[in-house]
């Protein structure tokens, strides 16, 4: 990433990255990622208001991560050309008004349409976060403003579900899923207000964009999961269209990926067997780990017969035991190394989830969620350091976003496929958490193909 101001400029000026960059690209992150898991616990109550099926419900979450994975890549190489404020500003732009659109959607054709923009406006502003970040504050900061932004992902994750269940509760029946989406708008107004006082910085014209690459790669995507999340919904044919479509448009993008002048994807990257071994790793575990929450959130409240403010409550202990593995797990891997750990934490969630099958107590299954937790958050940093730690430098880059669009497309297509499952299934959790521990069951097999 070319950086957006000079170092002499952020170092005469710690006061304003200290109080003002940081607040606002903190305020913008907590609305990211409190959206994805603040919207798990009003589904519902959207299938009962707007009269759709299991797979537009499933479109709501999978189609947001979607759109939000794809625009990751493309968006870090805009922000070089364009500039990070620019950027940044146009994402929350986008997110605000799909937001608004959300709120007031009366069907679910808009519903999806509006979080497919909103995934957009996320996957616009992601990258720019850590830029402005790296630009902007100072660098005896910088550690600091990370912790801080990893606390501010952590919070968000956690008090979501709970936030959802209180937004249900105080609101009328059908307006209540509503407020879950209205909430973004104030504070995406306060991010939008506050971009106006970051730096604007310099910007990179020798920067090119592969559109060509990001277009394809989002058709073949697209085209993959949207069958899997409609299931039934569509007929067979248009099923097996669809991934006929997928693997043309992903061969093309392969193909392209080798004779384009600037990739999405840098060459090394695609090379390096570990690499690409890793990045697997990473979407197949997150193939399983937000739709176990999301698994979680529909049990307790449509065959647990919880509320949505229970069901929320009931969740916080496991993302609170997530972000306490993920603090440990650190010192976990000096001592027993990243690749061990990863496979101990992926066997762990495997085993979690088979044992939830034999549990038929609402508090036996919440207190095994504690250790399963941890098991996650020990994976997601392990993971991380694992397939980062031997990537040549001048691929750094391109493999740091590669990452977190593995993540999402994980998440995507996991919630897809585990949503299939437990509608098809007769809202079975037994089922779906069958297909969890199947999940984590590969993750840790591909996890010993790692070899760093």
């Amino acid at each position: 990433m070319i950086s957006t101001g000079s170092g002499e400029a952020t170092a005469a000026r710690p006061g304003l990255a200290n109080r003002l960059v940081l607040p606002i690209v903190l305020t913008a992150t907590f609305m990211q990622l409190l959206d994805v898991t603040i919207a798990q616990v009003g589904l519902p109550a959207i299938q009962r208001d707007l009269r759709i099926g299991p797979g537009a419900a499933q479109l709501v979450l999978a189609g947001y991560t979607l759109t939000y994975a794809c625009t990751l890549v493309p968006a870090g190489r805009l922000g070089d050309r364009y500039g990070y404020r620019r950027l940044f500003t146009t994402g929350v732009v986008l997110f605000v008004l799909a937001s608004a659109t959300c709120a007031a959607a009366p069907t679910g054709e808009l519903l999806v349409l509006a979080r497919l923009v909103q995934g957009v406006g996320s996957g616009l502003m992601g990258p720019q976060v850590l830029s402005i970040l790296q630009s902007e504050v100072p660098v005896a900061r910088r550690p600091h403003a990370l912790g801080l932004l990893t606390a501010t992902m952590g919070i968000a994750s956690l008090i979501g579900p709970a936030l959802g269940g209180v937004l249900l509760a105080a609101a009328p029946h059908e307006f209540g899923w509503r407020l879950v989406f209205l909430v973004n708008v104030p504070v995406g107004l306060l991010a939008l207000a506050g971009s106006r006082l970051l730096p604007r910085g310099r910007t990179a014209a020798g920067v090119t964009v592969d559109w060509l690459g990001a277009v394809l790669a989002t058709t073949g995507l697209g085209s993959l999961i949207l069958p899997v999340a409609l299931g039934r919904d569509l007929a067979p044919w248009s099923t097996w269209a669809c991934f006929a479509v997928s693997g043309t448009v992903l061969g093309a993008f392969a193909l392209t990926q080798r004779r384009a002048r600037d990739p999405l994807l840098h060459p090394s990257v695609l090379r390096d067997p570990t690499t690409r071994t890793g990045i697997l790793l990473v979407l197949m575990f997150n193939a399983g780990l937000p739709s176990f929450n999301y698994l979680l959130l529909m049990h307790l409240q449509i065959s647990a017969g919880h509320s949505a403010l229970a069901a929320g409550l009931l969740n916080a202990p496991y993302p609170i035991a997530a972000i306490a593995g993920s603090r440990v797990a650190p010192r976990l891997a000096a001592r027993f190394g990243p690749r061990l750990l990863a496979v101990a934490a992926a066997l762990f969630a495997a085993a979690a989830s088979a044992l939830i099958l034999g549990i038929s107590s609402t508090w036996a299954t919440l207190a095994l969620l504690v250790p399963a937790g941890a098991a996650f958050g020990v994976f997601t940093a392990s993971a991380f350091t694992l397939v980062l730690s031997g990537v040549e430098p001048a691929a750094a880059g391109s493999a740091a976003g590669l990452l977190p669009t593995a993540q999402q497309l994980g998440g995507s297509l996991g919630v897809a496929l585990a949503g299939a499952t437990y509608f098809t299934a007769g809202q079975s959790f037994g089922h779906a958490m069958a297909y969890e521990a199947a999940v984590f069951l590969c993750t840790a097999g591909i996890a010993l193909r790692v070899r760093r």
